[in-house]
Protein backbone atom coordinates (compact mmCIF):
# COMPACT_ATOMS: atom_id res chain seq x y z
CA UNK A 1 0.00 0.00 0.00
CA UNK A 2 1.05 3.25 -1.10
CA UNK A 3 2.66 5.57 1.88
CA UNK A 4 0.09 8.69 1.18
CA UNK A 5 0.04 12.13 2.91
CA UNK A 6 -2.87 14.84 2.99
CA UNK A 7 -2.12 17.75 4.25
CA UNK A 8 -5.49 19.89 4.43
CA UNK A 9 -7.09 23.46 5.12
CA UNK A 10 -3.91 25.18 4.36
CA UNK A 11 -4.54 29.41 4.08
CA UNK A 12 -2.32 29.63 1.85
CA UNK A 13 -0.25 27.54 -0.34
CA UNK A 14 2.78 29.87 -1.95
CA UNK A 15 5.03 28.52 -4.30
CA UNK A 16 7.34 28.90 -7.53
CA UNK A 17 6.34 26.90 -11.00
CA UNK A 18 8.74 24.35 -12.67
CA UNK A 19 11.52 22.67 -13.50
CA UNK A 20 14.15 25.54 -13.92
CA UNK A 21 15.34 28.59 -12.36
CA UNK A 22 13.38 31.43 -12.74
CA UNK A 23 15.32 34.54 -13.77
CA UNK A 24 13.94 38.46 -14.40
CA UNK A 25 10.01 39.16 -13.79
CA UNK A 26 9.52 35.19 -13.76
CA UNK A 27 11.26 35.14 -10.37
CA UNK A 28 8.77 37.00 -8.78
CA UNK A 29 5.60 35.25 -10.53
CA UNK A 30 4.68 32.34 -7.87
CA UNK A 31 1.23 30.62 -7.56
CA UNK A 32 -1.14 31.67 -4.41
CA UNK A 33 -3.55 29.29 -3.72
CA UNK A 34 -6.02 30.15 -0.78
CA UNK A 35 -8.06 26.98 1.07
CA UNK A 36 -5.83 24.55 -0.77
CA UNK A 37 -4.83 20.20 0.30
CA UNK A 38 -2.19 18.57 -1.17
CA UNK A 39 -1.57 14.85 -1.60
CA UNK A 40 1.39 12.65 -1.90
CA UNK A 41 2.59 9.47 -2.12
CA UNK A 42 5.82 7.76 -1.50
CA UNK A 43 7.50 10.90 -0.98
CA UNK A 44 5.89 12.63 -4.21
CA UNK A 45 3.12 15.20 -5.02
CA UNK A 46 0.30 13.71 -6.57
CA UNK A 47 -2.67 16.21 -6.48
CA UNK A 48 -3.19 19.75 -5.52
CA UNK A 49 -6.68 21.23 -4.99
CA UNK A 50 -8.87 23.36 -3.06
CA UNK A 51 -11.47 22.86 -0.39
CA UNK A 52 -12.25 19.46 0.97
CA UNK A 53 -9.90 16.50 0.36
CA UNK A 54 -12.00 13.90 -1.93
CA UNK A 55 -12.42 10.76 0.59
CA UNK A 56 -10.61 8.62 -1.18
CA UNK A 57 -7.69 10.38 -0.94
CA UNK A 58 -7.95 10.45 3.15
CA UNK A 59 -8.69 6.68 3.20
CA UNK A 60 -6.34 5.47 4.62
CA UNK A 61 -3.71 8.32 4.89
CA UNK A 62 -1.30 10.55 7.06
CA UNK A 63 -3.39 13.46 7.45
CA UNK A 64 -2.28 16.71 8.94
CA UNK A 65 -4.66 19.53 9.39
CA UNK A 66 -2.25 22.89 8.33
CA UNK A 67 -4.75 25.21 10.20
CA UNK A 68 -4.89 28.07 7.65
CA UNK A 69 -1.56 28.59 7.92
CA UNK A 70 0.71 29.22 4.81
CA UNK A 71 3.04 26.30 3.07
CA UNK A 72 6.05 26.89 1.31
CA UNK A 73 8.30 24.43 -0.32
CA UNK A 74 10.82 23.08 1.93
CA UNK A 75 13.67 25.35 2.22
CA UNK A 76 17.12 24.66 -0.22
CA UNK A 77 20.39 26.16 1.64
CA UNK A 78 22.70 26.55 -1.66
CA UNK A 79 26.09 27.23 -0.19
CA UNK A 80 27.18 26.25 3.01
CA UNK A 81 30.34 25.14 4.85
CA UNK A 82 28.82 22.32 6.59
CA UNK A 83 31.72 20.43 7.72
CA UNK A 84 34.87 22.09 10.03
CA UNK A 85 36.72 22.32 13.35
CA UNK A 86 36.40 24.50 15.91
CA UNK A 87 35.23 28.20 15.65
CA UNK A 88 36.83 31.76 15.45
CA UNK A 89 35.37 33.98 18.29
CA UNK A 90 39.14 35.00 18.84
CA UNK A 91 38.63 37.52 15.30
CA UNK A 92 35.25 39.04 16.55
CA UNK A 93 37.73 41.91 18.19
CA UNK A 94 39.85 42.17 15.06
CA UNK A 95 37.17 42.38 13.04
CA UNK A 96 35.32 45.00 15.16
CA UNK A 97 38.50 47.43 14.58
CA UNK A 98 37.92 47.24 11.55
CA UNK A 99 41.01 44.48 10.04
CA UNK A 100 40.27 43.05 6.84
CA UNK A 101 39.34 39.66 5.96
CA UNK A 102 42.49 39.55 3.79
CA UNK A 103 44.76 41.25 6.61
CA UNK A 104 43.63 38.52 9.23
CA UNK A 105 44.23 35.53 6.00
CA UNK A 106 47.63 36.47 6.05
CA UNK A 107 48.20 36.62 9.74
CA UNK A 108 47.60 33.07 9.31
CA UNK A 109 44.01 33.76 10.69
CA UNK A 110 40.59 33.37 8.96
CA UNK A 111 40.67 30.36 6.86
CA UNK A 112 43.75 28.88 7.47
CA UNK A 113 43.05 28.93 11.47
CA UNK A 114 40.16 27.11 10.78
CA UNK A 115 42.09 24.36 8.47
CA UNK A 116 44.61 24.18 11.31
CA UNK A 117 41.15 22.78 13.90
CA UNK A 118 40.06 20.94 10.95
CA UNK A 119 42.72 18.98 10.27
CA UNK A 120 43.36 18.31 14.03
CA UNK A 121 39.71 17.12 14.36
CA UNK A 122 38.64 13.42 13.87
CA UNK A 123 36.34 12.57 11.52
CA UNK A 124 33.82 11.44 14.39
CA UNK A 125 34.28 14.63 16.02
CA UNK A 126 33.12 16.66 12.57
CA UNK A 127 30.57 14.80 11.63
CA UNK A 128 28.67 15.24 15.34
CA UNK A 129 29.42 18.55 15.37
CA UNK A 130 27.69 18.78 11.12
CA UNK A 131 24.69 16.71 12.61
CA UNK A 132 24.43 19.07 15.40
CA UNK A 133 23.88 22.19 13.00
CA UNK A 134 21.60 20.29 10.56
CA UNK A 135 19.61 19.40 13.06
CA UNK A 136 18.83 23.33 13.83
CA UNK A 137 19.13 23.79 10.28
CA UNK A 138 16.06 21.71 9.59
CA UNK A 139 13.87 23.21 12.36
CA UNK A 140 14.02 26.20 10.82
CA UNK A 141 12.54 24.94 7.84
CA UNK A 142 15.79 23.91 5.55
CA UNK A 143 15.03 20.58 3.78
CA UNK A 144 17.89 20.29 1.51
CA UNK A 145 21.70 21.81 1.74
CA UNK A 146 25.01 21.63 -0.21
CA UNK A 147 28.17 21.27 1.81
CA UNK A 148 31.38 22.30 0.88
CA UNK A 149 34.99 20.92 2.27
CA UNK A 150 37.85 23.18 1.98
CA UNK A 151 38.98 23.39 5.19
CA UNK A 152 41.13 20.46 4.80
CA UNK A 153 43.48 22.14 1.75
CA UNK A 154 45.24 18.39 2.02
CA UNK A 155 44.79 15.26 1.08
CA UNK A 156 43.60 13.38 4.21
CA UNK A 157 41.48 16.20 5.47
CA UNK A 158 39.56 17.13 2.35
CA UNK A 159 38.57 13.18 2.00
CA UNK A 160 37.66 13.40 5.67
CA UNK A 161 35.25 16.13 5.31
CA UNK A 162 33.51 14.92 2.35
CA UNK A 163 33.23 11.04 3.60
CA UNK A 164 31.64 13.27 6.70
CA UNK A 165 29.01 14.90 4.71
CA UNK A 166 28.46 11.50 2.44
CA UNK A 167 28.15 9.97 6.60
CA UNK A 168 25.45 12.50 7.39
CA UNK A 169 23.68 11.91 4.12
CA UNK A 170 22.36 8.62 5.09
CA UNK A 171 21.77 9.29 8.68
CA UNK A 172 19.19 12.08 8.75
CA UNK A 173 16.58 13.88 6.96
CA UNK A 174 18.41 16.79 5.11
CA UNK A 175 19.29 16.25 1.66
CA UNK A 176 23.14 16.76 1.57
CA UNK A 177 24.93 17.89 -2.01
CA UNK A 178 28.78 17.50 -1.54
CA UNK A 179 30.77 20.17 -3.28
CA UNK A 180 34.78 20.01 -3.18
CA UNK A 181 36.17 23.23 -2.36
CA UNK A 182 40.17 22.45 -2.40
CA UNK A 183 40.91 25.62 -4.00
CA UNK A 184 39.51 27.42 -1.00
CA UNK A 185 42.81 28.58 0.00
CA UNK A 186 46.87 28.11 -0.38
CA UNK A 187 47.81 25.88 2.52
CA UNK A 188 50.80 26.58 4.31
CA UNK A 189 53.33 23.80 3.03
CA UNK A 190 52.58 25.46 -0.55
CA UNK A 191 52.50 28.96 0.13
CA UNK A 192 56.21 29.06 -1.98
CA UNK A 193 54.86 26.19 -4.55
CA UNK A 194 51.00 27.69 -5.72
CA UNK A 195 51.80 25.40 -9.22
CA UNK A 196 52.62 22.22 -6.90
CA UNK A 197 49.11 22.48 -5.11
CA UNK A 198 47.40 23.64 -8.37
CA UNK A 199 49.02 20.37 -9.74
CA UNK A 200 47.78 18.12 -6.40
CA UNK A 201 44.27 19.68 -7.18
CA UNK A 202 43.96 18.75 -10.64
CA UNK A 203 45.64 15.67 -11.00
CA UNK A 204 44.98 13.63 -8.18
CA UNK A 205 42.43 15.47 -5.49
CA UNK A 206 39.82 16.29 -8.39
CA UNK A 207 40.08 13.01 -10.17
CA UNK A 208 39.99 10.75 -6.57
CA UNK A 209 37.06 12.59 -5.60
CA UNK A 210 35.22 12.22 -8.76
CA UNK A 211 36.48 8.05 -8.74
CA UNK A 212 35.24 7.81 -4.91
CA UNK A 213 32.07 9.77 -5.67
CA UNK A 214 32.64 11.81 -2.75
CA UNK A 215 31.40 14.93 -4.62
CA UNK A 216 28.94 16.82 -7.32
CA UNK A 217 30.56 20.01 -7.94
CA UNK A 218 33.99 21.64 -7.46
CA UNK A 219 34.39 25.09 -6.33
CA UNK A 220 37.10 27.61 -6.37
CA UNK A 221 37.80 30.29 -4.63
CA UNK A 222 38.59 33.40 -7.06
CA UNK A 223 39.49 36.11 -5.17
CA UNK A 224 42.57 38.52 -4.41
CA UNK A 225 45.17 37.08 -2.64
CA UNK A 226 43.56 33.55 -2.97
CA UNK A 227 43.10 32.16 -6.64
CA UNK A 228 43.57 34.01 -9.74
CA UNK A 229 40.72 33.92 -12.36
CA UNK A 230 43.31 31.80 -14.43
CA UNK A 231 44.27 29.62 -11.89
CA UNK A 232 40.09 29.06 -11.38
CA UNK A 233 39.69 28.60 -14.96
CA UNK A 234 42.81 25.75 -15.05
CA UNK A 235 40.93 24.18 -11.44
CA UNK A 236 37.57 23.66 -12.79
CA UNK A 237 37.69 22.75 -16.57
CA UNK A 238 39.40 19.89 -15.05
CA UNK A 239 37.00 19.33 -12.56
CA UNK A 240 34.56 19.44 -15.64
CA UNK A 241 36.50 16.92 -17.33
CA UNK A 242 36.35 14.81 -14.44
CA UNK A 243 32.72 14.90 -14.29
CA UNK A 244 32.53 17.29 -11.90
CA UNK A 245 30.15 20.31 -12.06
CA UNK A 246 31.49 23.73 -11.94
CA UNK A 247 31.03 26.65 -8.24
CA UNK A 248 32.95 29.47 -8.25
CA UNK A 249 33.22 31.67 -5.29
CA UNK A 250 33.81 35.06 -6.57
CA UNK A 251 33.84 38.74 -6.68
CA UNK A 252 33.33 38.81 -2.97
CA UNK A 253 35.97 41.64 -2.38
CA UNK A 254 37.82 42.72 -5.29
CA UNK A 255 36.08 41.98 -9.11
CA UNK A 256 38.96 40.02 -10.45
CA UNK A 257 37.34 38.20 -13.28
CA UNK A 258 35.83 35.15 -11.44
CA UNK A 259 31.93 36.59 -12.62
CA UNK A 260 32.83 36.76 -16.25
CA UNK A 261 34.88 33.50 -16.27
CA UNK A 262 31.23 31.74 -14.31
CA UNK A 263 29.30 32.60 -17.52
CA UNK A 264 32.10 31.49 -20.21
CA UNK A 265 32.25 28.12 -18.67
CA UNK A 266 28.78 27.94 -18.09
CA UNK A 267 29.15 27.46 -14.43
CA UNK A 268 26.03 26.25 -12.41
CA UNK A 269 26.46 29.00 -10.01
CA UNK A 270 28.42 31.66 -8.92
CA UNK A 271 28.74 32.70 -5.56
CA UNK A 272 29.00 35.84 -3.15
CA UNK A 273 29.46 38.26 -6.19
CA UNK A 274 29.50 41.77 -4.40
CA UNK A 275 32.03 43.10 -6.27
CA UNK A 276 30.38 42.25 -9.53
CA UNK A 277 30.60 44.43 -12.45
CA UNK A 278 28.02 44.92 -15.08
CA UNK A 279 30.10 42.84 -17.37
CA UNK A 280 30.46 40.07 -14.97
CA UNK A 281 26.62 40.29 -14.77
CA UNK A 282 25.84 40.20 -18.37
CA UNK A 283 28.25 36.87 -18.38
CA UNK A 284 26.28 34.87 -16.06
CA UNK A 285 22.96 35.76 -17.86
CA UNK A 286 24.33 34.58 -21.19
CA UNK A 287 26.00 31.74 -19.09
CA UNK A 288 22.65 30.31 -17.33
CA UNK A 289 24.47 30.68 -14.23
CA UNK A 290 22.36 30.85 -10.94
CA UNK A 291 23.64 33.83 -8.94
CA UNK A 292 23.76 32.82 -5.53
CA UNK A 293 23.98 36.06 -3.07
CA UNK A 294 24.92 35.23 0.76
CA UNK A 295 23.12 39.08 2.66
CA UNK A 296 24.05 37.64 5.91
CA UNK A 297 27.76 37.47 5.79
CA UNK A 298 27.61 41.31 4.26
CA UNK A 299 25.66 41.53 7.75
CA UNK A 300 28.35 39.96 9.61
CA UNK A 301 31.22 41.58 7.99
CA UNK A 302 29.42 44.89 7.62
CA UNK A 303 30.21 44.72 3.85
CA UNK A 304 27.88 45.92 0.50
CA UNK A 305 25.50 44.09 -0.19
CA UNK A 306 25.29 42.00 -4.10
CA UNK A 307 23.87 44.04 -6.68
CA UNK A 308 20.36 41.89 -6.89
CA UNK A 309 18.24 44.01 -8.35
CA UNK A 310 20.13 44.76 -11.08
CA UNK A 311 20.92 40.59 -11.82
CA UNK A 312 17.35 40.18 -11.61
CA UNK A 313 16.89 42.91 -14.80
CA UNK A 314 19.43 41.75 -16.52
CA UNK A 315 18.07 38.25 -16.52
CA UNK A 316 20.09 36.52 -13.86
CA UNK A 317 18.33 33.74 -11.42
CA UNK A 318 18.93 35.15 -7.86
CA UNK A 319 19.05 32.40 -5.20
CA UNK A 320 20.20 33.03 -1.18
CA UNK A 321 21.75 31.21 1.04
CA UNK A 322 23.05 31.42 4.39
CA UNK A 323 26.99 31.02 3.73
CA UNK A 324 27.13 29.20 7.35
CA UNK A 325 30.78 28.93 8.23
CA UNK A 326 32.83 29.83 10.96
CA UNK A 327 34.78 32.99 10.50
CA UNK A 328 32.46 35.22 7.71
CA UNK A 329 29.29 34.18 8.70
CA UNK A 330 28.78 31.75 11.87
CA UNK A 331 25.09 31.38 10.97
CA UNK A 332 22.73 28.99 10.18
CA UNK A 333 19.69 30.79 9.89
CA UNK A 334 17.89 31.12 6.64
CA UNK A 335 14.96 32.55 8.06
CA UNK A 336 17.72 35.43 8.70
CA UNK A 337 18.70 35.62 5.07
CA UNK A 338 15.15 35.91 3.61
CA UNK A 339 14.65 39.41 6.16
CA UNK A 340 18.07 40.71 5.35
CA UNK A 341 17.34 39.33 1.23
CA UNK A 342 13.51 41.11 0.96
CA UNK A 343 14.97 44.65 3.08
CA UNK A 344 18.90 44.82 1.58
CA UNK A 345 18.74 43.47 -1.90
CA UNK A 346 15.39 45.29 -1.76
CA UNK A 347 13.36 42.06 -3.30
CA UNK A 348 10.05 41.19 -3.15
CA UNK A 349 8.81 38.44 -0.92
CA UNK A 350 7.83 36.38 -4.04
CA UNK A 351 11.48 37.00 -5.09
CA UNK A 352 12.81 35.48 -2.15
CA UNK A 353 10.64 32.83 -1.72
CA UNK A 354 12.05 31.61 -5.29
CA UNK A 355 15.55 32.38 -4.37
CA UNK A 356 15.36 29.90 -1.30
CA UNK A 357 13.53 27.22 -2.82
CA UNK A 358 13.20 26.75 -7.09
CA UNK A 359 16.32 29.24 -7.54
CA UNK A 360 18.17 27.31 -4.93
CA UNK A 361 17.25 23.93 -5.67
CA UNK A 362 18.76 24.63 -9.54
CA UNK A 363 21.98 25.94 -7.85
CA UNK A 364 22.91 22.60 -6.73
CA UNK A 365 21.01 20.97 -9.67
CA UNK A 366 17.98 19.58 -7.93
CA UNK A 367 15.25 21.81 -9.85
CA UNK A 368 13.73 19.21 -11.45
CA UNK A 369 12.11 16.90 -8.26
CA UNK A 370 12.85 19.71 -5.53
CA UNK A 371 12.24 23.90 -4.85
CA UNK A 372 7.92 23.96 -5.91
CA UNK A 373 4.69 22.13 -4.69
CA UNK A 374 3.53 20.34 -7.81
CA UNK A 375 2.42 17.34 -8.93
CA UNK A 376 6.22 15.04 -9.75
CA UNK A 377 8.34 17.01 -7.72
CA UNK A 378 8.79 15.30 -3.76
CA UNK A 379 6.91 16.39 -1.13
CA UNK A 380 9.49 18.76 0.76
CA UNK A 381 7.42 21.00 2.60
CA UNK A 382 7.47 23.64 5.24
CA UNK A 383 3.91 24.67 7.67
CA UNK A 384 4.87 28.09 8.68
CA UNK A 385 3.25 29.94 11.69
CA UNK A 386 2.22 32.10 9.63
CA UNK A 387 -0.91 33.17 7.76
CA UNK A 388 0.29 34.22 4.99
CA UNK A 389 3.62 34.80 2.89
CA UNK A 390 3.99 38.86 3.75
CA UNK A 391 4.07 37.58 7.74
CA UNK A 392 7.50 35.81 7.53
CA UNK A 393 9.17 39.00 6.06
CA UNK A 394 7.48 41.28 8.58
CA UNK A 395 8.45 39.32 11.77
CA UNK A 396 12.05 38.73 12.06
CA UNK A 397 14.50 36.91 14.97
CA UNK A 398 12.30 33.90 15.93
CA UNK A 399 11.47 30.74 14.24
CA UNK A 400 8.15 30.66 12.47
CA UNK A 401 8.38 27.37 11.04
CA UNK A 402 5.66 24.79 12.82
CA UNK A 403 6.36 21.56 10.61
CA UNK A 404 8.95 20.40 8.24
CA UNK A 405 8.06 17.43 5.94
CA UNK A 406 10.36 15.95 3.99
CA UNK A 407 9.73 13.46 1.22
CA UNK A 408 6.29 13.02 2.58
CA UNK A 409 7.07 12.13 6.03
CA UNK A 410 6.97 14.56 8.95
CA UNK A 411 10.77 14.96 10.40
CA UNK A 412 10.54 18.19 12.74
CA UNK A 413 7.34 19.47 14.78
CA UNK A 414 7.29 22.35 16.93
Amino acid sequence: MANRLVISNIGLLATPLGKTARAGADQGRISLRTGAYLAAEDGVITALGNGIPPRELLEGARHIDAGGRLVTPGLVDAHTHLVFGGWREHELALKRRGVSYLDILAQGGGILSTVRQTREASQEALTEKAAQALARMLCLGVTTCEAKSGYGLDQATELKQLAAVRTLAARQPVELVSTYLGAHALPPEYKDDREGYLRLMTREMIPMVSREGLAEFCDVFCETGVFTAAEAEEILRAAQAHGLKAKIHTDEIDAIGGTELAGWLQAVSAEHLIAATDRGIDALARGGTVAVLLPATSFYLGKPYARARNMIAAGVPVAAASDYNPGSCPSLNLQLVMNLACWNYKMSPEEVLTAVTLNAAAAVCRADRLGSLEPGKQADLVIWDAPNLDYIFYRFGENLVKTVIKAGMPVSEK
